[in-house]
């Protein structure tokens, strides 16, 4: 079965993907700070470790488990683990800058680089970005940082389509509209997404196994509602 690796797996979409793709059978590495709920499900075909995107010890753990208990090879990864910040555009610091952009840009590189050697071209490499990413999409007050990092992510994920092409895997990226996740209470409390993060996880899932054949390079916006 394919060899799965997930980003941000501690929570919300992350976590859920991580059951769905276990419980079809396939071995999943569940990377994220806390990894205290994915140990909690005890699954076979789960393994996991605390995963800082910010600590370079950490993508040497990464390699090191790939070449060792994967044999050296990766099916697919879902860069899925973000940061989001809510705060006026007046207040935001240098600081929230660039711990906004470590998690969805820098972090999201050098994951790549790490694993990417290990996977051939039939392999897919699929980034979590946000509507709020996509040039003309409505905007929001209080999220110049995030959106613009999303916005980043997607271009960095259409130049490795390119750069890769013929010769490693497929680079897409889902755009995502509002999802019920702790992520989007603890930023917009209250507010009710149409869609949970169980019903988003399953529509990841099958697009990362079945649509590195028909999209390379692309950003697929999933959103039933304006956010």
């Amino acid at each position: 079965m394919k060899k799965v690796i997930v980003t941000g797996a501690g929570r919300g979409i992350g976590l859920q993907l991580v059951q769905v793709f276990a419980e079809e059978g396939y071995e999943v590495l569940a990377l994220s700070r806390n990894i205290t709920a994915v140990e909690e499900l005890n699954h076979k075909n789960i393994s996991c470790f605390s995963f800082d995107l910010a600590d370079s010890g950490s993508y040497v753990k990464l390699s090191d488990f790939i070449k060792g208990s994967w044999k050296g090879s990766v099916d697919i990864l879902i860069n899925n683990a973000g940061l989001l910040v809510n705060k006026p555009f007046a207040d935001l610091t240098e600081d929230d800058f660039f711990k906004v952009y470590q998690a969805n840009v820098f972090g999201v590189a050098k994951t790549v680089q790490t694993v990417v050697p290990f996977m051939d071209v039939s392999g897919h490499v699929v980034t979590i970005s946000s509507m709020g990413g996509i040039q003309g999409s409505m905007k929001f007050p209080g999220l110049a940082a995030y959106s613009s990092s999303k916005g980043a992510v997607i271009t960095l994920s259409e130049l490795l389509a390119e750069e890769y092409k013929g010769k490693g895997p497929a680079f897409n990226v889902l755009a995502l509209g509002a999802v019920q996740t702790e992520m989007l209470e603890e930023a917009f409390p209250g507010y009710e997404a149409p869609l949970s993060a169980l019903e988003m996880a399953l529509y990841i899932k099958q697009f990362a196994l079945n649509n590195s054949k028909y999209f390379n390079g692309k950003v697929i916006q999933v959103s039933s509602t304006t956010p």
